[in-house]
């Protein structure tokens, strides 16, 4: 049986530089990893503990959570936007802690990779989801990392599945994701 890793991102446009590192995340998984893009994170509405009561929550809140429930793991994948994690996705970890202790994230290993323009890849961003996803309750893998700076100079011309450097860090996240869904079963 496949491990199956749901990735999440935080850039909602369609070219976006994270959303082109998910795709190639997909592209070079390994043939036991089965890696999926979640479609959708732009219609989860802000989470609210109102919308948040049996048999209420918002049809995408709720794929959300199954889909999170269905994976082994999770990858988070996070531009920088003013030295933060995008609201999208910290809103999507708002969704995957409840209820609490017993939300979709609670105990499933966890890894944030990113790039950004600027010089540090978007560090800061990926610590600020790192901490979130902590808190919420996921295993963090804070040894699975991948900060890829000056986006749009490196993959003006290039996808990131082409980049034999990325390809090769982004594998290793990827597999070590897996080897932690082995290790717990």
């Amino acid at each position: 049986m496949a491990v199956r890793i749901l990735t999440l991102v935080g850039s909602l446009r369609s070219g976006s530089h994270n959303r082109r590192l998910a795709e190639a995340a997909v592209q070079i998984a390994p043939e036991h990893v089965e890696v999926g893009l979640f479609e959708g994170l732009d219609t989860v509405p802000f989470y609210n503990e109102d919308l948040d009561a049996e048999g209420t929550v918002p049809a995408p809140a709720a794929r959300l959570r199954e889909a999170a429930a269905e994976a082994d793991a999770l990858l988070l994948v996070s531009p920088e936007y003013n030295g933060t994690i995008p609201a999208v996705l910290k809103n999507a970890i708002d969704w995957l802690s409840r209820p609490y202790g017993a939300g979709a994230l609670s105990g499933k290993p966890v890894a944030v990779v990113g790039t950004a323009f600027g010089q540090y890849g978007g560090v800061w961003a990926q610590d600020e989801a790192r901490k979130a996803v902590k808190i919420a309750g996921g295993a963090v893998a804070e040894d699975l990392t991948l900060s890829i700076p000056s986006s749009v100079v490196r993959f003006a011309d290039l996808h990131p599945v082409d980049d034999p450097e990325v390809t090769e860090k982004l594998s290793g996240v990827v597999e070590g994701l897996a080897a932690r869904v082995a290790a717990t079963v």
